[in-house]
């Protein structure tokens, strides 16, 4: 299997998972404590983005490598504001530094497999 297929269904399964328990959070009757608003609204609604930039590698299509690099850079400015806000002293979640830390990571990893295949 070549690596745009395999990093397809990777952010396929990867925005799948954001979107349930991005949905739970929001919508559920679960407490995740002192959550971030902007970053818990700002990664569910990514899991949709996900979805279409993993449908987008799997094909081969010529827009998966600008959708992957648009999410990435999204994603490290929502981070970089995340840790504006952690720096001046607002609550959070330690566990939101985590996942904020791999999704970039797994961006990048996204980034780099549509670069190969454009």
């Amino acid at each position: 299997m070549k690596t745009h297929h395999i990093a397809g269904v990777a952010a396929i399964a990867f925005g799948s998972l954001t979107l349930i328990s991005g949905g739970s959070a929001l919508f559920g009757a679960v407490d995740m404590g002192a959550v971030v608003p902007f970053v818990l609204w700002f990664n569910f609604l990514a899991g949709f983005a996900y979805v279409i930039g993993g449908l987008l590698m799997m094909t081969g299509h010529r827009f998966a490598l600008p959708v992957a690099l648009t999410i990435l850079i999204a994603t490290a400015t929502v981070f970089a504001v995340f840790g504006w806000r952690v720096f001046v002293g607002d609550a959070f979640e330690a566990r939101t530094v985590g996942a904020m830390t791999f999704r970039t990571a797994f961006w990048v990893a996204m980034v780099w497999a549509s670069a190969r295949r454009a």
